[in-house]
């Protein structure tokens, strides 16, 4: 693909790791050479990575990541994960009351750890794979105030963020203007959710609808993240969406920049 060129700082906050090249789906599909070299096309200087669902908890995972990191215009997220049930209905609400936290789940200590390290700027949790900490974790969470990038769909749709994670004091960065795959509706009432409360985000990775980015962009200009979803979505391709919205200027440059270094200080420009 050819370079772009645009006259935009551009950070990214929504990218995926695999350390373990054996999980990889196919060759360079999620490992740092790739996502530079991919990065660098689409004029990207610096993005937010985590790694990919392992079902025996995130610790090894995240240090790979983290080391991949090193001397790499990336910024590490550390991935967690829950022992609570992500549905925000009566019957989820039931069964969490019998679920515990195990060795395999995220524990207050550990984000405590991870918040502490500098290899470290923020938290992903993808509550549908993961499922949802409990309350001391989130406790922690909010305790140390790093940004949490979550995924947002159908299975973890708006309302379940706000019922489970918006009541605590952590700046949540929900990913796909919470409507993945391509629920326009759920977009919508994501950003029906910035009017009240002033700790959420929206990522616009994944969303190929140009109403609720427009939309998002216009009433909460402070608000909206760049996020490209790559390796799912060439950063190219994710650029141009935003580049050819009929939005300000200024506009973008705030959803390319302004905003995710806000939010996330290791995406500022004075890190580099």
């Amino acid at each position: 693909m050819l370079e772009l060129e645009h006259g935009f700082r551009v950070v990214d906050v929504h990218a995926r790791l695999e350390p373990e090249e054996q999980r990889r789906p196919q060759p360079g599909f999620g490992d740092p050479e790739q996502l530079e070299l991919e990065m660098h096309q689409g004029g990207v200087v610096r993005a937010v990575v985590y790694p990919n669902e392992r079902t025996e908890g995130y610790l090894k995972a995240n240090n790979a990541v983290a080391r991949m990191s090193v001397g790499r215009p990336l910024v590490a997220f550390a991935r967690v994960n829950g022992s609570q049930e992500p549905g925000n209905g009566a019957g989820s609400r039931l069964r969490n009351l019998t679920r515990s936290r195990g060795d395999e789940h995220t524990s207050p200590e550990d984000i405590e750890q991870y918040a502490y390290d500098d290899r470290f700027y923020g938290f992903k949790l993808h509550p549908p794979k993961d499922g949802v900490p409990d309350d001391a974790v989130l406790t922690e969470l909010a305790e140390v105030s790093l940004p949490l990038l979550v995924h947002g769909g159908r299975a973890f749709p708006p309302s379940a963020a706000a019922e489970t994670l918006l009541g605590y004091d952590i700046p949540v960065i929900l990913s796909h203007f919470g409507g993945h795959p391509l629920d326009a509706d759920l977009m919508h009432d994501a950003v029906d959710l910035l009017d009240t409360h002033d700790d959420l985000y929206l990522d616009t990775s994944g969303v190929r609808y140009r109403e609720p980015l427009e939309r998002a962009i216009r009433e909460h200009p402070d608000r909206v993240l760049f996020g490209s979803g790559t390796p799912a979505v060439h950063p190219s391709v994710a650029i141009m969406e935003i580049l050819t919205l009929d939005v300000p200027e200024d506009a973008m440059k705030k959803a390319f920049s302004n905003n995710p270094a806000r939010v996330i200080d290791a995406l500022a420009p004075q890190r580099f």
